[in-house]
């Protein structure tokens, strides 16, 4: 798959989280943030199911067990993930959320350095800090920190845990939706488990959050996470943060729209800004290639003789 193509999976994706920022706030009106997490990742998992077994059959070398225990552990970090950003929606604002859990972007190559020794490129690191302006001006203004901030902390952490791995893990085996099914499953279980001692589930709370469990699951869970896992095989993981963390910008545009909330002119340079960052995410491979030919072209032409 061409590396464009693969970007644009990813581009979809946060196009979809955007929306489905709304729905993740608005469920815990009606159920709580434990069954929530279980019912939809459930739903995610059998959604991709058919794929996933369809791609097993396609493959010659499908996942060994080790590598599934592997998948089972991301699917572990990704709940963390999820986990921690319902229950920070309880105790901070949309504002402090929005720009804190995009904190994953940075964290993403530091964690590929740390734990991978994988190095990105040096380009990576001014659209890092460019995609981080722009959040904080699209989030306003920041709070004083509280419980739910620090959650959002610990769900970006988790965020770059989760990026890192997914893209090693297909980009080595491949499979990618045989592993978006065991994150699936295994944050489906752990939610479902963890709901059942602190958490009452009733007909009433399914009815009252039927519609953001549909989305969350089947569209931002099943389908977004899918394309992620795709999307993360032709494209390195500091790429994909910065793709990825353009669903502020689309939870704007939403919000807009469907909200009808209003934005400052400085969010909107907010706004300009992560735009900014995804277009020069798709031109820095041809940025580096033409530097790389003039280099070539400048040594060749010192190897001349007088």
């Amino acid at each position: 798959m061409p590396r464009m193509t693969a970007n644009l999976l990813l581009l979809v994706a946060a196009i979809v989280w955007g929306a489905a920022f709304v729905a993740q706030s608005t469920a815990m009106d009606a159920i709580g943030p434990l069954n929530f997490t279980g019912i939809r990742f459930v739903l995610a998992a059998l959604a991709v199911a058919p794929f996933a077994y369809f791609e097993r059959r396609r493959v010659e070398n499908p996942i060994p067990l080790p590598v599934i225990l592997k998948g089972i552990l991301i699917g572990t970090i990704f709940f963390a993930g999820i986990i921690t950003q319902q229950f920070g929606f309880f105790t901070t604002s949309v504002t402090n959320a929005g720009f804190l859990t995009a904190l994953y972007v940075p964290l993403t190559p530091l964690v590929g350095i740390i734990l991978l020794r994988s190095w990105p490129s040096p380009f990576v690191w001014p659209i890092i800090a460019l995609s981080m302006i722009g959040a904080y001006l699209l989030a306003g203004n920041i709070d004083t920190m509280r419980t739910g901030d620090i959650l959002m902390l610990f769900s970006a952490l988790s965020w770059a845990l989760q990026i890192t791995f997914v893209g090693r893990m297909v980009s080595k085996y491949g499979n990618p939706l045989a592993f978006a099914f065991l994150q699936f499953a295994t944050a489906g279980v752990l939610g479902m488990i963890g709901g059942l001692p602190f958490e009452t589930l009733e007909l009433s709370s399914l009815q009252g959050a039927w519609f953001e469990i549909i989305y969350t699951g089947v569209f931002s869970g099943s389908l977004a996470f899918g394309l992620q896992a795709i999307g993360q095989q032709y494209s390195p993981p500091a790429d994909a943060a910065i793709l990825l963390s353009s669903e502020s910008l689309f939870a704007a545009i939403f919000g807009a729209i469907l909200l009808h909330e209003r934005l400052t002119p400085s969010q909107y340079l907010g706004c300009f800004l992560i735009f900014s960052c995804i277009l020069l995410v798709e031109l820095l491979p041809h940025i580096q290639k033409r530097l790389r030919r003039t280099k070539d072209r400048a040594e060749a032409a010192a190897d001349l003789p007088a």
